[in-house]
């Protein structure tokens, strides 16, 4: 697969009948730079829809539902023929993205086999059917005979999930090894070695060897690019498969516009009730010490800038904090310039937007800083000591510190988000100003309902 600036050609007809491509070889054909890229963060969202889903512990036809419309969603194309052709595209792009660490790679493959998974299950007997002789799997339909001899004991194991009669039902006999999920779920009839599998159990025999596929074909992959294409592609892919695995996918925030402004008068109160534990700590110890350094000021300055505060009041409220400790002169002289630049009325007069969760859980603060994201960066006695000043329930934090210890940092701003509101956020935290965004409307509605 090339990347370049031209068209390409479709190479649909190419690949199998079936809607569910295997991935086994890269497809021989041109792709648009753009395309590289914008296909590959479409399949991203879809993935990442689905770890959060997994991280919330969704039941597994949630999982499906949630899966498949995601899927819908991201996935179109405007050209019916080109959809196919978007799904092989992206899924090689982004196995180049996530080849590259061990934790990549462990991500992509999760996540890369459950939507193979609720795919494989959305298709027809006869396309699964087709699945399986592609894998060249070697087992055979258990015989009348053998049914006869072991049904009683299918039957119970049906009935102890909830399922009717398995008189109708076509069973496989596998090495009791290649189901281990079934297994461990007691899902499954083991005799003498082997599992009995029912058809609409035959996902597990095919989404592991679809997983064992992807992981080598993960590793190969990673030997190629630190051998040559890192290299051969450094001034053009490869800033943009390094790029991708870090992106933030979901809207920006830009200034808002009258009514969505606020005042100075107001910021103190606001903080406490719907700034985020990253800005609320970054705030609390800017009034505490009157100053932040540079990653300090940025996070928190364009996060303000997102929420509606003008770039006046933003200087005054700077300038009233710092010279408290440097002095007005020199906040006009050496501080006053990057906040006018940030609001885009300095040097090239870009309008920067305000920092994503994964920017800040990504960044790197010293000795001495307050950026950065706590639930990664605070140690277990400070978060639990911020999160119960916060509000957070007991049970909550609880919650909250399992989901840092299994480093969902982003889960677990959206578990104190919740606790604090009382209310379930379902899209999850992806951004302080979205945090805030929400706390607002949340707030504002209590507020009417109340008056």
């Amino acid at each position: 697969m090339e990347a370049v600036r031209s068209a390409r050609r479709s190479f649909a007809s190419d690949v199998a009948s079936t809607l569910l491509p295997l991935y086994r070889s890269a497809p021989v054909l041109e792709v648009r730079l753009e395309d590289f890229e914008l296909f590959a963060m479409d399949r991203l969202r879809v993935l990442k829809g689905i770890y959060d889903g997994l991280s919330r512990g969704k039941k597994p036809e949630e999982m499906e539902q949630l899966a498949i419309s995601l899927w819908k969603a991201q996935m179109r194309h405007p050209h019916t023929s080109e959809v196919v052709n978007k799904d092989i595209i992206s899924h090689f792009v982004l196995r180049l993205v996530y080849c590259r660490t061990e934790d990549l790679r462990k991500w992509f493959l999760q996540v890369e086999t459950a939507l193979f998974r609720y795919r494989f299950r959305q298709e027809s007997a006869e396309v699964q059917r087709a699945l399986m002789a592609e894998f060249e799997l070697p087992y055979k339909a258990v015989s009348h005979s053998e049914f006869e001899s072991v049904k009683d004991k299918l039957g119970q194991v049906a009935r102890s999930m909830g399922q009717s009669s398995t008189a109708d039902t076509l069973f496989f006999k596998v090495p009791f090894e290649e189901v281990p999920e079934l297994v461990a779920g007691r899902r499954v009839f083991i005799h003498k070695g082997h599992a009995y599998i029912a058809s609409n159990q035959v996902v597990s025999i095919v989404a592991t060897q679809f997983r064992s596929h992807l992981s080598k074909a993960l590793i190969l992959t990673n030997r190629k690019w630190t051998s040559s294409i890192r290299e051969q592609e450094k001034d053009r892919l490869a800033p943009i498969v390094e790029a991708l695995s870090s992106s933030y996918l979901g809207p920006e925030y830009f200034q808002p516009k009258g009514l969505s402004e606020i005042s100075l008068k107001d910021i103190d109160e606001l903080a406490k009730s719907s700034f985020p534990l990253c800005m609320r700590h970054l705030f609390e110890k800017l009034r505490e010490d009157h100053h932040l350094k540079h990653g300090g000021r940025m996070q928190l300055g364009l996060f303000l800038k997102g929420v509606g505060l003008k770039v006046d009041d933003a200087l005054a409220f700077w300038r009233a904090e710092f010279s408290q400790k440097i002095g007005a002169e020199r906040f006009d002289k050496e501080y006053s310039y990057n906040i006018r630049h940030n609001y885009g009325k300095e040097g090239k007069r870009t309008d920067y937007t305000p920092y994503s969760c994964q920017k800040i859980i990504t960044s790197t603060p010293s000795v001495g800083d307050h950026h950065g994201c706590p639930y990664r960066h605070f140690s277990e006695e400070n978060l639990r000591a911020v999160l119960s000043k916060m509000g957070v329930k007991n049970r909550a934090v609880e919650d909250v510190m399992d989901k840092v210890r299994n480093r969902h940092y982003q889960l677990a701003c959206t578990l104190t988000f919740e606790s604090i509101h009382d209310s379930s956020c379902d899209s999850g935290i992806y951004h302080p100003n979205q945090y805030f965004n929400d706390s607002q409307k949340i707030l504002q509605s209590k507020n009417h309902s109340t008056a």
